[in-house]
């Protein structure tokens, strides 16, 4: 229900055993428009966790499947001139993840015009936890350095955040300054009505989500209006989300009370708890358990228990820290398998199945193929 192309399509369960023991996911939508305050953050979750209700759990899922687009459409094929881009946007863009807004459809079943960041998470988790100097560092781009709290980072995120080069061909602008320009210009756009943001990612987008919702709070950004002071609320749903910042980071994100967090983590992923000192968590957290599923192949590896897709059916299916695993809203199995092995045999589904086909090489008129796995520039079809 977003202007954007960069999101994957719905798809229905197809498990044969499913219909009978899951209620119809659709059904939860329609009660979203009236709780969506409450859904995004408004009592901070209280009491609403363990285990979620049926629309809270389809209402993480629509933004983790957002979360999961930006996976989806990731050119990873080394050999692709292409690499790292997305299949899905311009050459010329300094692409880790994208923007959306509500439509008028998507207003009657979200119950305002919702603005979307997306961030996109690393291809290989493992990198974050190996080999790598978890410093802290102060962020004078976001907060200026005469803050009280002078709150510090870690320098991973706010480098990723940040960092722009005028000599290079992607990164003339920080993904920061990209993002904000187009938060702040959307916010005035939509300034009389009644909007939300709403900010997600997977495992490093996740941590990327919670330090851009910091920094739209602290420049103002989600004001809508001065007088009367009006603000919109700015939540974020991060997936396996690891540490950001320290105490003073901490500070700051609870000073605000239009900003909320709720951070879904596998208690068998170890990237959550990564950097293990100096760091505080922020915003509520919803405790899954990849272990539980009755669905899932055990005991499991890093993979596994990080992926974006496991989380999803974990979502859908805990009874919360103490209780075992039940679907409560449906979602397709062959999703499991997307990117990993972790669904049983027994369900027919390949290992690894998501990919472009025939790795996006293409049959020119000549016969030859050639790797087509990328969307012409407008400057490229001129030239031809």
């Amino acid at each position: 229900m977003y202007n954007t192309d960069n999101v994957d399509p719905n798809m229905d369960n197809t498990d044969p055993n499913m219909d009978d023991i899951v209620p119809n996911t659709d059904n939860y939508m329609d009660k979203i428009p009236q709780e969506w305050k409450t859904l995004s953050g408004e009592t901070n979750w209280k009491d609403m966790l363990d285990p979620p209700s049926p629309q809270l759990r389809t209402y993480i899922n629509h933004y983790g499947e957002m979360a999961e687009a930006t996976y989806d459409a990731y050119i990873k094929i080394p050999q692709s001139k292409n690499a790292g881009n997305c299949s899905l946007c311009s050459k010329k863009s300094n692409w880790i993840g994208f923007i959306a807004v509500a439509n008028d459809e998507g207003i009657k079943m979200l119950g305002r015009r919702d603005i979307m960041v997306v961030w996109r998470g690393t291809v290989n988790p493992s990198d974050m936890i190996h080999d790598v100097e978890f410093k802290k560092v102060l962020a004078p781009k976001i907060f200026g350095l005469v803050h009280k709290d002078l709150p510090k980072i870690f320098d991973g995120w706010y480098a990723i955040y940040t960092t722009d080069d005028p000599n290079t061909r992607y990164n003339k602008i920080s993904a920061r300054d990209q993002a904000m320009e187009e938060i702040k210009r959307l916010v005035n756009q939509y300034r009389m009505e009644d909007i939300s943001l709403t900010i997600t990612g997977h495992s490093m987008g996740a941590a990327l989500a919670t330090l851009n919702a910091v920094d739209i709070c602290f420049n103002g950004l989600n004001k809508q209006s001065d007088e009367p002071p009006k603000s919109c609320p700015v939540s974020v749903f991060a997936f396996a989300c690891p540490k950001v910042g320290d105490s003073g980071f901490y500070k700051v994100f609870t000073s605000y009370k239009d900003l909320y967090c709720l951070r879904i983590n596998n208690s068998q992923d170890v990237v959550p708890k990564f950097p293990l000192l100096g760091y505080s968590d922020v915003g509520a957290e919803m405790v899954v358990d990849t272990s539980k599923s009755t669905y899932l192949n055990g005991p499991g590896n890093p993979g596994s228990w990080h992926s974006m897709e496991n989380y999803m059916h974990c979502v859908a299916g805990t009874q919360g820290k103490k209780g075992g695993f039940k679907l409560d809203i449906k979602r397709d199995l062959s999703l499991i398998n997307k990117w990993s092995d972790s669904l049983p045999d027994k369900h027919g589904v390949p290992h690894n199945w998501w990919n472009e086909k025939h790795l996006g090489m293409k049959q020119k008129q000549d016969g030859t193929w050639e790797m087509q796995d990328h969307e012409e520039d407008e400057e490229d079809d001129n030239k031809s």
